[in-house]
């Protein structure tokens, strides 16, 4: 059975450009308003510039025309209420509101006040929650929120750009809407500890993160002994990835551990945060992803969850400061796949896209296709290898495994 990265690598060998993931089109629906970009920290990393590229260059490659386009609601205060405390809303409001406002992880350099904080934070996060039920009720097969993915913020506190948490937000919709068990998987290089903490205790959720190893980034939690409390033991999975893990050392990892673990979780429905900040030219991160790389991992989530989660996928995005190289390539990478159309590699950036980043200013190498021109290998995982990187997938095995009933030896599980 093929299955996993198996299926989106087609199960005998590195893809061939524009040849993986499904052989399938799919119903998907993408959550969008320029109402998004309110969601400004002025001079910071996370420039809503991101948005309106990989938005624009999605309409001019024709990925747009393959959606369903969906204007977000804002989440109102009882489903915020959800996520955070009533305290920590007021504080949100009141910054809002005052420019010199400091308290509850709000006024500092990761998370500076702007006016319209709130309203523009529960855009995002009404827009997370459409996506969970246009998937749950079945309208679409899957749903993407390039703008949600905020997966630091914690019930009383901003953390990590990160004002509301609309992950957090979605899967707890999804939940009240009847689902059973929910899987999630974060590919952001920075450990997803506000949805983990969300769900410690909570055995409907599974949370995985792939993630650069704590020790070296924010927000130095993620270890492999994190596994979740009580009856939820084992529904926490972090994957610690050295500084320096590429394209091969990455997807690696996650063919070793995230198909096993969903398979064995069972999950009725896919929530996952596509951050893309991985890529090797990223500010704030030392892995050393291409936008082939990242490619190749969102074609194996999208074929894990029609094997393991009955075709249900809610897609948001998240971290990602390469604004003009990275994200707008990998982030339409994303939407075209959630429709089961994928685009090649090799297309070309269109010059239009091109034309329109000139004009604005911008100046520098634009991309020339839409990939890097690399081939990611797909090497499967054994055990007994001595490096850093399968010292660290085997600690994420040998810690969880076991408590789903598999195998950290046995490279079948």
């Amino acid at each position: 059975m093929i299955t996993g990265l198996d299926a989106a690598a087609g199960a005998t060998g590195p893809p061939t450009p524009g040849g993986y993931g499904l052989a399938m089109a799919c119903s998907a629906a993408a959550v969008w308003d320029e109402g998004y970009l309110a969601y400004d920290f002025g001079e910071h990393p996370l420039n809503p510039v991101r948005l309106e590229l990989t938005i624009r260059l999605a309409r001019e490659l024709g990925v747009l025309d393959r959606l369903e386009l969906l204007a977000p609601r804002p989440a109102d205060e009882a489903q915020l209420l959800t996520a955070h405390t009533g305290d920590y809303l007021a504080a949100v409001r009141a910054a809002s509101l005052d420019p010199s406002f400091a308290g509850y992880g709000l006024g500092t350099d990761d998370d500076p006040v702007f006016p319209g904080m709130y309203d523009a934070s529960a855009l995002i996060a009404g827009g997370s929650a459409m996506a969970a039920g246009q998937v749950w009720d079945g309208r679409s097969e899957h749903a993407v929120n390039i703008a949600g993915g905020l997966h630091h913020a914690m019930p009383g506190f901003a953390s990590g750009f990160c004002v509301f948490n609309d992950v957090v937000l979605a899967i707890r919709a999804l939940l009240a809407a009847g689902a059973g068990k929910v899987a999630y998987v974060d590919i952001d290089v920075h450990h997803g500890d506000g949805v983990q903490a969300a769900f410690y205790d909570d055995p409907r959720v599974l949370t995985i993160s792939l993630h650069q190893d704590p020790r070296t980034l924010f927000p130095g939690t993620g270890h492999p002994s994190e596994l979740g409390r009580g009856a939820a033991q084992g529904t926490a999975v972090n994957i610690a990835l050295p500084p320096g893990t590429d394209d091969a050392g990455w997807l690696r990892a996650f063919g070793a551990v995230v198909p096993s673990v969903v398979r064995a979780f069972g999950p009725d429905v896919l929530v996952t945060q596509c951050g893309c900040d991985t890529h090797h030219e990223d500010p704030l991160a030392n892995l050393e992803l291409s936008v082939d790389g990242q490619r190749t991992a969102i074609a194996a989530l999208h074929a894990l969850a029609h094997e393991a989660a009955h075709g249900k996928w809610v897609a948001l995005g998240g971290g990602g400061y390469g604004v003009i190289r990275c994200v707008p390539r990998t982030w339409t990478h994303l939407l075209a796949e959630a429709t089961g159309e994928p685009v090649a590699p090799e297309t070309l950036v269109p010059p239009a896209w091109a034309d329109y980043l000139r004009g604005r200013g911008i100046r520098g190498e634009l991309p020339r296709t839409m990939g890097e021109g690399r081939e990611p290998l797909l090497i499967s995982w054994a055990p007994g290898g001595e490096s850093w990187l399968d010292r660290s997938i085997g600690a994420t095995r040998h810690a969880v495994f076991p408590l789903l009933g598999l195998d950290p030896d046995d490279p079948r599980d």
